[in-house]
């Protein structure tokens, strides 16, 4: 089953767990702490309102500047965008914009990625073709299936293998933005 169909069937809570799992991966761009989604967490795990954790994500991150880096503003725009209600009806566009801005970002940051890996192969490796996909692009959406069918599998169980799985994305992610930044001394 694609991604887009994994999406499509998800219930409230692996779509929160998998927009919320992008977010999480990406906070590297952000400069943030890598606690700071952690409330976030638990109130999906104890089906808590995530509103007030989500304020103070926001209020911690501060008011969006205009970024010139794309993999920045595609970040951050993921936590603007989180909808303060947790509904199926308002968290799946967001957990499928936040599944395409994650790659994209991915997209952007892999150096085995070249001009021509555009956002069409990111919409075709979300439908099931992922030979094209350069290595980080293709490791991104393995880990996007994979929170998933955690949740999908085990419900509140799967929450602990998606936030393991996103601290490991973090990790590739930091050290790629690390890479990034020294190269451009």
């Amino acid at each position: 089953m694609s991604l887009v169909e994994r999406i499509a069937q998800a219930d409230e809570r692996g779509l929160a767990a998998s927009g919320l799992a992008c977010l999480d991966r990406c906070l590297p761009l952000l400069g943030a702490d890598d606690e700071l989604l952690r409330p976030l967490w638990a109130s999906l795990a104890d089906g808590s309102d995530w509103g007030p954790g989500l304020a103070r994500a926001r209020d911690t991150l501060g008011a969006g500047e205009s970024e010139d880096d794309e993999a920045v503003r595609l970040a951050r725009r993921m936590l603007d965008a989180a909808p303060a209600e947790r509904t199926a009806e308002a968290v799946r566009p967001w957990a499928d914009a936040c599944s395409v801005a994650s790659l994209r970002i991915h997209r952007l940051l892999d150096p085995a990625a070249d001009a021509t890996s555009a956002v069409d192969g990111l919409d075709a490796g979300r439908a099931g073709a992922t030979e094209e996909l350069p290595p980080l692009v293709a490791a991104e959406l393995r880990r996007q299936r994979a929170v998933l069918d955690l949740v999908t599998e085990h419900g509140k169980h799967g929450l602990r293998g998606a936030l393991e799985l996103s601290v490991e994305g973090r990790r590739v992610l930091r050290a790629v933005v690390s890479r990034r930044a020294r190269s451009a001394l």
